[in-house]
């Protein structure tokens, strides 16, 4: 054994004869793993850096799970009360994983100015909101403030404040029909614009305004103990479907519960077409590197087969003597790993702390810049993986050394 390291030192430090022939072939070898694992990490980070963003938006316009009266009505619009007086809140004590429980309601209406108007969803909620996930998302202004009387504070988008040429201070009229009939006369309701936000989701900011949901159950002629339907949080996204099941068998027969990844299928549907890109980019960056190291092991051996002849002639078995090449590659695979994480990670630091990349047409994407999201068990277990496919690829081509014969070999030029 210490034989084999000693020659595997000889050929890593390049102090054996004509290293001039594998040194460029071993750069690129070493340059390709980087570049690699570069690509690699960048893959992982952005794809499942886009996924988290996009579901944490539709989360904080609807909570992952939302619990509703058991009817026909499909609409966004709370149409039947729901009982505030529920067992499960304000924390849900029966199911574990789940962070906030919050009461909502909704209704549509329209907003009019001296030039112009809009259709909106008013959603309104109380002093329970979880406005922490809206916080990054305030663009001008602050948070409306619910936890006193009621008062005519909203948050609207900065689409719709665009449109209606309206700024933070500004007030509004709204008009909202009674009990959904266009033949009564509408309620009006005057709001003032405390906080402008822009989450870059188009289909909800081109809708929403926030506004005390005590304005809705007045207008519904609702009491201060019925709301629209009770929005779920959880503390882990990726148990939303079993968590969904157990919220839906520990709650009322007239209750009904809708995750959304069902609600909003088509976008989930789409972020999950990541998994099979970010897939297919390690898969390729992987064969591409594999390729390299068994092209320089290729070189390595036939530079060494002199050498090889005379181990053998010593007795030196073969897998003894394949060990030795199989060193030499794993050394050069770490140094390609320790290069390429050390420039993937730098890269994908000052992309999280300067967001140096935007989207070109952010509208599509639902943000304006390139998220990146990675830990620390990912690039572990992403370079162990490139490790040991990579060892398992270059076992073939080094299975040439058993084909090498002393007599020949000793005589090879």
């Amino acid at each position: 054994m210490n034989l084999e390291l000693f020659i595997a030192k000889r050929l890593i430090t390049g102090k054996e004869h004509k290293i001039s022939i594998s040194a460029p072939i071993i750069k690129i070898a070493i340059a390709a793993i980087a570049i690699g694992i570069v690509m690699m990490l960048i893959a992982i980070a952005t794809g499942v850096g886009l996924k988290h963003k996009i579901r944490e938006k539709v989360a904080a316009f609807n909570g992952h799970i939302q619990i509703s009266n058991y009817d026909n009505n499909t609409s966004e619009v709370s149409v039947d009360p729901v009982p505030l007086e529920q067992d499960f809140y304000p924390k849900f004590k029966d199911v574990e994983g789940v962070s906030h429980v919050q009461a909502v309601a909704t209704k549509g209406g329209i907003i009019r100015t001296e030039d112009t108007f809009e259709g909106m969803l008013a959603k309104g909620v109380g002093q329970d909101y979880n406005w922490t996930v809206f916080e990054e998302y305030i663009v001008d202004g602050r948070l409306p403030d619910y936890s006193g009387k009621l008062n005519d504070e909203v948050l609207i988008s900065r689409m719709m404040a665009n449109r209606l040429q309206l700024e933070v201070d500004d007030s509004f009229f709204s008009f909202f029909l009674k009990d959904g009939d266009a033949s009564k006369v509408p309620n009006n309701r005057k709001f003032k614009i405390k906080g402008i936000y822009d989450s870059g989701f188009e289909e909800f900011d081109a809708t929403y305004v926030f506004v005390d949901i005590r304005h809705i159950q007045r207008m519904n002629k609702w009491t201060s103990n019925e709301i629209g339907n009770f929005e779920v949080f959880l503390e882990d996204f990726d148990q939303l479907e079993e968590k969904s099941n157990e919220i839906y068998g520990k709650t009322l027969s007239n209750l009904d519960t809708q995750n959304i990844k069902t609600k909003y299928f088509r976008i989930f549907e789409w972020i999950s077409l990541f998994d099979f890109n970010i897939a297919l980019i390690i898969g390729i960056m992987i064969i591409v590197g594999g390729i390299n190291m068994i092209t320089a092991l290729l070189v390595l051996i036939l530079e060494r087969t002199q050498m090889i002849g005379v181990l053998k002639a010593l007795g030196s078995e073969n897998w003894s003597i394949r060990k030795v090449f199989l060193y030499n590659a794993t050394y050069l695979i770490a140094i390609g790993l320790l290069w390429g994480n050390g420039i993937g990670l730098a890269l994908l630091y000052l992309q999280d702390k300067f967001r140096l990349f935007k989207f070109p047409n952010p509208e599509e994407y639902y943000i304006e810049y390139i998220p990146v999201h990675i830990d620390v068990s990912t690039v572990l277990l992403l370079n162990l993986g490139v490790m040991l496919l990579c060892l398992v690829m270059l076992l073939v081509p080094s299975y040439i050394i058993t084909k090498i014969t002393p007599v020949k070999a000793i005589k090879f030029e």
